[in-house]
């Protein structure tokens, strides 16, 4: 057992133990407090799991945009494929052009495919 399931232990055998000494009466009370502390650990878990996917991300260079260029990309092709398009005409014509379009939009198709792939990894402890 991590540390996590041995806190939860204690705080359930303390329920309990505090039942046994308040009796019957207090019971719902006694349970809606146990049941607070676990639902506050679990919206803590979920919120460390969500900062840690989004670090993830970050680090990944996805940022809030998705994929690993972002919304960036797109716009940075268009304005490299002017001047890309004049270099390419002047030296491979029509062919030359047709290269780098497709050179342009491959990157892209790239990115944007990239940028919508699950991520299947789980960890050991989820339930």
């Amino acid at each position: 057992m991590d540390s996590r399931q041995d806190e939860l232990k204690r705080d359930l055998d303390a329920a309990v133990l505090t039942r046994k000494e308040l009796g019957k009466e207090y019971e719902a009370e006694i349970v809606d407090s146990f049941l607070a502390r676990l639902d506050s650990r679990l919206d803590a878990r979920v919120e460390q799991r969500v900062s840690e996917q989004l670090d993830g991300r970050r680090r990944r260079g996805g940022g809030e945009g998705g994929g690993g260029g972002g919304p960036k990309l797109p716009i940075v092709s268009l304005a490299l494929g002017i001047p890309l398009s004049g270099v390419a005409g002047g030296t491979g014509g029509v062919w030359g052009l047709v290269v780098c379009w497709i050179g342009i939009v491959g990157v892209n198709m790239a990115n944007a495919l990239s940028s919508h792939r699950p991520d299947f990894k789980r960890r050991r402890d989820d339930w």
